[in-house]
């Protein structure tokens, strides 16, 4: 059966093993599996019924991971994203005023687009167009917005009146269990054992178990009715296709997930040469979300943890994908593991992807300040997109007032203009 796995996911030529893989999957899985719990949570505030809402997380789920493992044997995570979940939510449908089903219009139609990107010389071509500092700056940028997601998913840092965020009171158990997990975490990862971030989780939950963090009562009830899931299926709506905030709503979605997704392979592929195939699966997960009645799917940060763990193959994004189906009879045993055990693990990826800032040539103003609003915008304002956003307008501007104009591609010129477009359209 060893063979028959690395014949498919070419194992012998990635130099990994089955054992490593499918622990990398696993941890990936259990990084990401919240997304479970969360996402019904979140479309359900547009209207849609929880219970299918959380249904169809899954479901896209399992199928964004077997498109990435099968079709481009890459080691990427693909779920709805959180950003992207929001943006749904808040801005196409409290925002633009779209119905939930308008809003999978959109969504459908922004992953059409996404596809004419990836299957023509378009995605090709944007990415050769992209200057290295601005690649290293997405990856660091994502970098510092994983550390942050784990210091506030931890408890570390909170939110202040009047210093909008502050460290918290580490002696309080959400931080203190964060801390304790950090110093299991860290040693099992300089030490390079297998496992090591699975390990620490599950310790993690202990000790918040024994902190009187973790809410054994979820383990209640584990019912799940399928029955409402009609209601999401194919449920898109194009009456609103003749009006300019359902074209707002495509052109935004459309920024939004194809230079977020490509920032985040870009940055977190160890194999740069799977990118054309891995931003196809994700194109295609995103129209099978509309399809099927979920928000965009995304290339999930926390996937990083699975790479760091020595993923390196599709049989990483196989094993996650699996895991998701009986998750979906078990979303009562992922809430019982609490927040901190997973910040610890986010923190060191996001240092591992920070590390790529020394590519970044600083001695150069003109390439160090895009790279700076990236690394800056991206955590302060929550948002991969809003970063990348900043950096693409920032590079031709002081390209431009410093005479080195020759040095900005035409494609940056365009995507600059697109992006200053999208904020535009996204202040009416």
């Amino acid at each position: 059966m060893d063979s028959r796995w690395e014949r498919w996911f070419q194992l012998r030529e990635e130099k990994t093993t089955v054992r490593t893989e499918m622990v990398a999957g696993l941890t990936s899985f259990m990084t990401v599996a919240y997304i479970i719990a969360v996402n019904g949570a979140i479309l359900s505030l547009a209207g849609m019924p929880y219970e299918a809402a959380t249904i169809v997380t899954v479901i896209c789920s399992f199928i964004g991971c077997m498109l990435m493992a099968l079709w481009a044997n890459s080691p990427l995570i693909l779920v709805p994203g959180m950003g992207d979940n929001a943006f749904f939510v808040f801005t196409l449908v409290f925002s633009l005023g779209l119905s939930w089903q308008q809003g999978l219009a959109a969504v459908f139609l922004a992953g059409i687009i996404f596809m004419i990107t990836t299957v023509t010389k378009g995605a090709d071509y944007l990415s050769r167009s992209i200057p290295g500092s601005m690649i290293h700056a997405m990856t660091a940028g994502i970098g510092f917005f994983i550390a942050f997601l784990g210091l506030k998913n931890g408890g570390i840092i909170v939110a202040s009146e009047g210093t909008f965020v502050s460290l918290a009171n580490l002696s309080e158990p959400h931080a203190l269990t964060t801390i304790a997990t950090l110093v299991i975490a860290l040693p099992l990862f300089l030490r390079n054992v297998k496992g090591n971030f699975l390990i620490a989780i599950i310790a993690g939950t202990g000790i918040g178990a024994a902190l009187g963090i973790v809410d054994f009562t979820v383990l209640r009830d584990f019912n799940l009715s399928f029955g409402g899931y009609g209601e999401l299926f194919l449920a898109l709506d194009f009456s609103g296709i003749g009006t300019f905030p359902f074209w707002t709503a495509v052109f935004s979605l459309s920024m939004v997930i194809i230079f977020q997704n490509m920032g985040a392979q870009l940055g977190m592929l160890p194999n740069k040469s799977k990118f054309r195939k891995s931003f196809q699966a994700n194109s295609i997960s995103v129209i099978s979300a509309g399809l099927l009645g979920c928000s965009p799917m995304t290339t999930a940060a926390e996937g990083a943890t699975g790479i760091a763990s020595g993923g390196r193959t599709g049989l990483t994004s196989f094993t996650a994908g699996l895991l998701f189906i009986p998750a979906l009879f078990l979303v009562p045993l992922f809430k019982v593991i609490p927040s901190s055990a997973i910040a610890p693990v986010l923190i060191i990826v996001g240092c591992l992807m920070i590390m790529s800032m020394k590519e970044i040539p600083f001695d150069d103003f003109t390439e160090a300040f895009p790279a700076y609003l990236m690394l800056a915008i991206m955590p302060l304002s929550f948002s991969i997109a809003n970063g990348i956003a900043f950096g693409f307008i920032a590079y031709p501007i002081v390209k431009w007032v410093t005479g080195r104009r020759a040095e900005v591609s035409v494609t940056m010129y365009v995507i600059a203009f697109f992006f200053l477009l999208y904020f535009i359209l996204g202040s009416i």
